[in-house]
């Protein structure tokens, strides 16, 4: 049996972050899936490095050109077409699973991250454009995401919630989704294909790694190196227990009497970025009920090989806390720093993309000269 298939059987969901026309074309996706995969995720620095970095799409940019596409519509055109592909492969694991998985990914343009009006109107247009009921819309959990995320749950859209770094904000990302709920339930869905209240589905995307690689260098500024690569498990753990409180609360009851779906937490950034740490440990140590892990290529390999299933997530909960409270001795804001992740993170999604814009420009100009 394979291990994302025993992952699945513990309650943990595989999805694969990364996304590629030649992934879906050859195959390979499908076989994925037939190992366990049951989801895919995107961001513009995946379709930046699919886009840019190869010729899958060099006849598909050729055609638009002929159309007269500028740079943006080409752009939507081929991602959109990704989108609709890989959700067409997945539909029979929405189906089977009721709709629990089989969910694909798009962000919106990561320039509205600070402007709520645009953000809903780009995913409304996005989820009715691809209209399929297992697309989720990806919006950052940013102060003017947190409404738009309301909004979009309260109108049926499907949404994932990224850039989640910290518990406070996670929390008000879990306090939209049930705002959203409730305005669903008492109004109904409000755009074209959109979900009623028992449909509607949600993940809050909580970014792991980067929050080790930060915090890893305050403590080694304040010679505190025992706690190394501990707080962004930590980090994730107190996450984990929140969620267990929201989704087992008064409020959330009614909802639930009423067939509204949980939010699962989706642990994201789960590569080991420093070397001196096992290549799985952002999965190995994250394992349990209700919860989604996107991986990367290379880490659902490591996984395969070497990672260790076993429920770990409700394990050393206490331990977490202390070692929460320790960073406050140290005179290390935690805070602080998970805000700075999630502002860093906006940029980081915008340059990407911003790179892809200006690729595909230069690979336009380059076709289009090569056919005059």
């Amino acid at each position: 049996m394979s291990k994302l298939i025993e992952l699945e059987k513990l309650g943990q969901s595989v999805w694969f972050d990364f996304i590629r026309r030649s992934l879906i074309t050859s195959g390979e996706l499908q076989a994925l899936i037939d190992k366990g995969v049951r989801g895919i995720t995107s961001n513009p620095a995946i379709f930046e490095k699919a886009i840019a970095g190869s010729n899958d799409y060099d006849e598909a940019i050729s055609e638009l050109i002929e159309t007269g596409a500028g740079v943006d519509e080409i752009y939507e055109s081929l991602a959109i077409e990704d989108i609709s592909m890989v959700a067409d492969l997945l539909r029979k694991i929405y189906d089977s699973t009721n709709g629990k998985d089989g969910y694909v990914s798009l962000e919106v343009n990561p320039h509205l991250a600070d402007e709520t009006e645009k953000t809903i109107a780009e995913a409304r247009r996005l989820f009715e454009t691809l209209n399929r009921p297992n697309v989720m819309i990806k919006v950052p959990a940013t102060a003017a995401g947190l409404p738009a995320i309301a909004e979009l749950i309260g109108a049926g859209v499907n949404v994932n919630v990224t850039l989640i770094f910290g518990l406070e904000n996670y929390k008000a990302v879990a306090e939209a989704y049930l705002t959203g709920l409730e305005k669903l339930l008492g109004s109904g869905p409000a755009v074209t294909g959109g979900h009623p209240v028992n449909r509607v589905a949600s993940v809050a995307s909580f970014f792991v790694s980067r929050v080790d690689s930060a915090v890893d260098q305050a403590l080694a500024q304040v010679n505190a190196t025992e706690l190394q690569g501990k707080i962004a498990i930590a980090n994730s753990k107190v996450a984990y227990a929140e969620f267990k409180k929201i989704f087992d609360g008064p409020r959330w009851k009614e909802l639930k009497n009423n067939g509204a779906r949980v939010q699962r937490v989706l642990w994201a950034s789960t590569s080991a970025k420093n070397p001196d740490y096992p290549d799985t440990i952002y999965v190995d140590e994250l394992i349990g009920p209700q919860t989604v892990n996107t991986l990367p290529p290379a880490t659902v390999d490591s996984f395969m090989d070497h990672g260790k299933v076993a429920e770990t997530l409700t394990r050393g909960v206490e331990e977490a806390h202390r070692q929460i409270e320790q960073l406050k001795t140290l005179g290390i804001d935690l805070s602080a720093i998970t805000q700075k992740l999630q502002d860093d993170g906006v940029i980081a999604f915008a340059k990407p993309f911003d790179s892809l814009m200006q690729s595909l420009a230069e690979k336009r100009d380059r076709l289009a000269e090569q056919r005059a």
